[in-house]
């Protein structure tokens, strides 16, 4: 079974992935397009990470529960992706945020 997205946000349960912090949502929203570029079947997706395909279909389908932020950003890096956190002051005159930016 190759993915296939379910929303343009990856997320068959929108419900589920507005609960989610930008941190993990925008971490699995790359997750999940870089599958579904690669066209990677849920069964080499699982063995790429180390889990069971149940899983790679739980999270395909925004289910969560389990999957720490180390976690995700793991599946990341044996994507080949690099994850970088930068923490720096709030631009001047604005109120600090939380954004999650990829490339």
């Amino acid at each position: 079974m190759t993915a296939s997205p379910q929303s343009r946000s990856g997320f068959s349960d929108q419900g589920n992935a507005r609960r989610t912090s930008p941190l993990c949502g925008g971490s699995v929203h790359r997750i999940f397009a870089i599958i579904a570029e690669r066209k990677l079947a849920q069964l080499k997706a699982s063995k790429l990470f180390g889990i069971d395909q149940p899983k790679i279909s739980a999270l395909m389908r925004g289910k969560l529960d389990g999957f720490s932020t180390d976690r995700l950003f793991r599946f990341l890096n044996a994507l080949g992706s690099d994850v970088e956190i930068v923490i720096r002051p709030a631009r001047s005159g604005e109120e600090a945020d939380t954004r999650v930016v990829t490339a």
